[in-house]
């Protein structure tokens, strides 16, 4: 059972192994002279490495506590042996939940976005109307997800259309891990149902694109800008669309223009022009830490084509087929025939789960290829 754990985790273990040889190469390295200042660098480094040393050295004590067991599980005394089987199980459970959670949870770097709101961009795609009212399904999801993880979740712009569809909208999501949890959504979804106006029974299929952006406030604190404010088109008008007098005799729109980058932003949802400026900005700063995000990971794995590919926003992602009740996410090849959960909210957590532990695959991945 130990061997079948170590191969199952042989990547992990492999990193581990290497993480500790070298600092032991660093605790060699060390001058004994206590107030050299050669030693800074190397004493910081001991500190950072100080909890996995601590769990290696907790995992090889659990791997002969083990060897120690496995005898006495045939041991002549019935007792002996009852109580030999019930400390091999703890050992095992032990060895497994460190081989899985707590070495990855060491060895995988804090992510610099892991405190970051998000706000989700839904656009309807190809499939007219059906596609408008599948957004409306996945705004619903999204919603429902952020309420059952205690996620704050408010719909900040949103543009309907007849019949009950919704053409985009934009998700505001806030909370612990929000944007590192909803990263991954970015991508073409597409949905293959048969819509209730058509009498045929014939199936349809629609799609609806989603960005996921970092939601920033303003600019952090000890970060690089994002932008110059003279980079900065910006323009008011007066809001299109239902609203009533309010929203078609004052200026309150506006639209902003990042010259550098062509982005631009759009936003008359709020009441006010002010309102509407802060929005804008707030997007636009998202928009623009995407960006630098995505051309980070580019960076870092120009030669690994498959984590590329993830940072496609033009990728179809993930199929919901409503026939077979099944949802599919064609990056990792899961599928679950339990659609209706994943579209309540409540079992997308499983997919989301299985999303960050790719990532973190590819991550140690990454670490064995330095």
């Amino acid at each position: 059972m130990v061997r079948q754990l170590e191969e199952e985790h042989g990547r992990v273990l492999r990193v581990v192994k290497r993480r500790v040889d070298e600092r032991k190469q660093t605790e060699m390295q060390l001058s004994d002279d206590p107030s050299s200042t050669a030693n800074i660098p190397r004493f910081k480094q001991l500190k950072e490495s100080e909890a996995l040393q601590a769990a290696w050295d907790d995992y090889n004590n659990t791997v002969e506590l083990l060897h120690e067991t496995i005898p006495l599980l045939s041991d002549g005394d019935a007792t002996m042996r009852l109580l030999a089987a019930d400390e091999y199980t703890s050992l095992i459970e032990n060895l497994s939940n460190t081989l899985s959670q707590t070495f990855p949870g060491l060895l995988t770097p804090p992510s610099p976005t892991a405190q970051l709101p998000a706000f989700l961009e839904l656009k309807a795609g190809v499939g007219g109307s059906e596609a408008t009212l599948f957004l409306g399904n996945l705004l619903r999801m999204y919603t429902r997800l952020a309420a059952a993880r205690g996620w704050a979740a408010k719909v900040v712009g949103m543009n309907e259309v007849d019949g009950g569809g919704i053409r985009d909208a934009v998700l505001e999501v806030r909370g612990e891990g929000v944007y590192d949890a909803l990263r991954w959504e970015s991508g073409v979804h597409r949905v293959q149902r048969v819509p209730a106006t058509e009498a045929s029974g014939r199936v349809h299929t629609s799609t609806v694109a989603i960005v996921v952006l970092p939601l920033v406030d303003e600019d952090p604190h000890g970060q690089e800008e994002l932008f110059q404010m003279e980079d900065v088109k910006v323009e008011v008008m007066r809001s299109r669309g239902a609203g009533g007098q309010h929203v078609n005799k004052t200026e309150s729109a506006v639209r902003l223009t990042h010259i550098p980058t062509g982005i631009t932003v759009s936003m008359q949802d709020e009441r006010s022009q002010h309102q509407n400026k802060r929005r804008a900005f707030q997007i636009l700063r998202s928009r623009l830490l995407d960006a630098k995000l995505t051309r980070d990971i580019a960076q870092r794995r120009a030669t690994r084509q498959n984590l590329v590919r993830t940072a496609d926003r033009s990728e179809k992602i993930r199929t919901y087929n409503y026939a077979q009740d099944r949802i599919t996410d064609h990056r990792i090849s899961l599928t679950l025939m339990n659609l209706a959960s994943v579209l309540e909210g409540d079992a997308l957590s499983q997919i989301l789960d299985a999303l960050k532990r790719n990532y973190d695959e590819s991550v140690m991945e990454e670490m064995l290829m330095e």
